[in-house]
């Protein structure tokens, strides 16, 4: 996907404890993992902030996945409890995405009005595979998990599973992110390369004068979560390769603060005042928390419109 990750995880609110990962889901994950969302869509409906983040900027892949769910019967608004974006790299396709939805929905039910509209399975292996819209396939993992994606994505990933190509278990990295904060409503985890956009992204010209090229090679790999609970809470540790370089990293994040600031909003201007930055051991951590009213003005400002897209 194209989109910083950072724009899923404003997609959802804190409703109590998430489901973690299901290991149905987990088995598709291959160990070139670029990025793992996790998304509960069940709170959705109780932030009108959420709401209004998911239709500014909900990306088109995750509209596409949307409208695809909706075409074999399944509303993400009342059947989905939720949803994991799996991008991993591959050397000659590139990035492939596949999508995992957890929810209400019953195979039966689905496969029953697949079988009403006429439409049939091929077989990758021993697995059944679906057509859906917008040139998607699908297979169900267990009664209420389904699996879709491109078909050559999707078979990369059913072969993860089932054990032709190495899973996310042999990369101990980012298995580790995934472990901090799997068990969070909403979490993301990035690997290095898409780590170290996401930070020159965030930092924009004061990467140039500051030190950034310097410790770049050294950042390893980030995760995320965000809350809606009480106001809008948002969490970043982004992993290095030592304490000096989350020390240098640190300060040249707060250089990049104070360097936008200069020619920011007003709105854009509590939202820095709102974020702290700061460095334990080898991690870097960022934290922000603000209302929903001063948010909500953030969203309609240049800078938020540079880091959501």
């Amino acid at each position: 996907m194209k989109k910083c990750c950072l724009v899923v995880l404003m997609l959802s609110a804190v409703a109590g404890m998430a489901m973690p990962i299901a290991s149905s889901a987990r088995a598709l994950v291959p160990s070139e993992i670029q990025q793992l969302i996790g998304v509960d869509y069940r709170s959705l409906k109780d932030s009108p902030t959420a709401q209004k983040l998911k239709d500014q900027v909900l990306p088109q892949d995750l509209k596409d996945f949307e409208a695809s769910l909706k075409g074999v019967g399944i509303d993400t608004e009342n059947d989905v409890d939720q949803l994991n974006f799996i991008s991993f790299r591959t050397p000659k396709v590139g990035i492939q995405t596949v999508c995992v939805a957890q929810g209400s929905f019953s195979a039966k039910a689905v496969l029953k009005k697949l079988k009403l509209k006429k439409i049939s399975a091929t077989k990758y292996g021993t697995t059944l595979v679906y057509p859906m819209s917008n040139g998607y396939v699908m297979t169900f993992l267990d009664d209420n998990t389904l699996a879709f994606g491109m078909e050559a994505s999707l078979h990369s990933a059913l072969d993860t599973r089932d054990g032709k190509r190495e899973s996310l278990d042999s990369n101990p990295t980012m298995a580790n992110q995934m472990s901090a904060v799997d068990a969070a409503p909403v979490w993301s985890i990035l690997d290095q390369q898409g780590t170290q956009a996401m930070v020159h992204s965030f930092l924009g010209d004061a990467a140039k004068i500051a030190d950034y090229e310097s410790v770049k090679k050294r950042i390893l790999a980030s995760r995320y979560s965000m809350s809606f609970q009480n106001g809008i809470a948002f969490d970043l540790n982004v992993q290095t390769s030592d304490s000096m370089t989350a020390g240098t990293l640190s300060s040249v994040a707060k250089a990049g603060i104070l360097f936008k600031k200069m020619n920011a909003t007003s709105a854009e201007k509590a939202a820095f005042d709102a974020a702290s930055v700061d460095s334990d051991g080898s991690n870097l951590q960022m934290h922000f928390k603000s209302d929903d009213q001063k948010f909500q003005a953030l969203m309609q400002t240049p800078l938020f419109a540079a880091i959501s897209h």
